[in-house]
């Protein structure tokens, strides 16, 4: 059940995007209509929102919602056993030759049932929204055929229909190579982009487009045909790069004006420049690098030089991020890759939405925007990435309604 957030949010800490210093220490929020109307100092409030319903946080802090923009959440089974192999010294890619792996959820997936999938893929979004997110990027991927992808497509329209979260799709079809193409790999690839991209974006399902491009996903040509194809169809794209090795995958994405290009940690100088001249946003997923013990930090200090956007994610997937805490992220982009609160918080709000291409809607405090906002209980920002196993939120707004928790004393 939701209630209607409409009135006047005020005695509250206001972080307008994810940079404490951008913070407004007595500020407040006007929703009306489902979107913010104005945002504030208190002192500076318009006459006209003067006689709103008011709403007391009691001195809390309020941010944008947040956005987490890189999930493979619709999937089916998991794969602990392989967590375990792991462990004992074999390696991902190992284990993906031993048929595991991407393929391995791929049975899974195929074999469940649009409900057995929509209720398990449903527990995983709850955990995330019980942290203040109200903006999700949900890929297919693990179906590898076009009655599965379009199963977990439609999946994911069902849960942003039936959960108070923004559910954006993208359509991941050339994420391995399934069985049935066994050394076919081209093959595959006309079957993605002359099938089944074509057919999904037709039903409206896909809101973009991705790619596994690596050593042991596709090749930079075969991740272009699979791009001409997408921006044909005026569809935005995206890739997962330079996870494994630097084969040039995110130079390639800069071409197309990707939206963002996601892991990074063997990206070069060369690639970090083309990133910058395109506008593309580094996607940084510290729990694949924490899960699978990774030892190759991405380029911070690069991407910093040049001022790329860098956005972070939970990478949620049953493989190598089994992780349903955004805010989790925030203490592993912290501790591991020595990001800056800032930059963490920046990460899962403004720059997120712009991975999504979504800077418009969702990430900042912003008078025109949706009411997307999270109340917490918590004396400082920081506190957001310094905690973990601790969820500080207190209230969440989506779209103008109270879609969580409790704002009062």
């Amino acid at each position: 059940m939701t209630f209607s957030a409409e009135g006047l949010w005020h005695n509250a800490k206001l972080l307008l995007s994810g940079d404490p210093g951008h913070a407004i220490a007595n500020g407040a929020v006007a929703v009306h209509q489902g979107r913010l109307a104005w945002v504030g100092a208190l002192d500076q409030l318009p006459e006209a929102f003067a006689k709103l319903p008011r709403h007391d946080v009691g001195g809390r802090w309020i941010t944008p919602g947040l956005v987490d923009c890189h999930t493979h959440l619709v999937f089916a089974g998991q794969r602990a056993d392989e967590f375990a192999m792991r462990l004992q010294g074999v390696s991902y890619e190992e284990i993906a030759r031993r048929g595991g792996g991407i393929v391995s959820t791929v049975r899974t997936t195929r074999m469940a049932s649009e409900e057995q999938l929509y209720a398990a893929s449903a527990s995983r979004l709850e955990n995330l929204l019980s942290e203040g997110v109200t903006a999700v990027e949900i890929k297919s991927g693990y179906g590898l055929d076009l009655a599965t992808e379009r199963k977990q497509l439609q999946v994911a329209r069902q849960l942003g229909a039936h959960y108070p979260v923004s559910v954006h799709t993208t359509f991941l079809g050339a994420h391995a190579l399934p069985p049935e193409y066994a050394g076919r790999a081209d093959a595959y690839i006309e079957h993605v982009v002359g099938t089944m991209l074509p057919t999904l974006a037709g039903e409206g399902l896909v809101d973009a487009v991705d790619v596994f491009c690596d050593r042991i996903g596709f090749t930079v040509a075969q991740t272009e045909r699979v791009f001409a194809a997408a921006l044909d169809l005026g569809l935005p794209v995206k890739i997962h790069a330079e996870q494994l090795s630097n084969c040039g995958a995110a130079h390639l994405a800069t071409r197309y004006q990707a939206l963002s290009a996601d892991h990074l940690e063997y990206l070069d100088e060369p690639g970090v420049v083309a990133m910058s001249e395109a506008g593309t946003v580094a996607v940084l997923l510290p729990g694949a690098f924490y899960f699978l013990r990774e030892t190759r930090l991405p380029p911070l200090d690069l991407l910093r030089r040049y001022e790329v956007p860098i956005a972070l994610a939970t990478d949620l997937n049953p493989g190598s991020s089994p992780a349903t805490s955004l805010l989790l992220m925030l203490n592993l982009a912290c501790t591991l890759f020595r990001m800056t609160v800032t930059e963490a918080l920046t990460g899962i709000t403004q720059h997120a939405a712009r991975a999504l291409g979504q800077a418009h809607r969702h990430g900042l405090l912003a008078a025109g925007r949706s009411a997307d906002f999270v109340v917490w209980d918590i004396e400082s920002p920081a506190e957001l990435a310094y905690w973990f196993g601790h969820n500080p939120c207190r209230c969440v707004v989506h779209a103008g309604h109270i879609v969580r928790g409790d704002y009062r004393s």
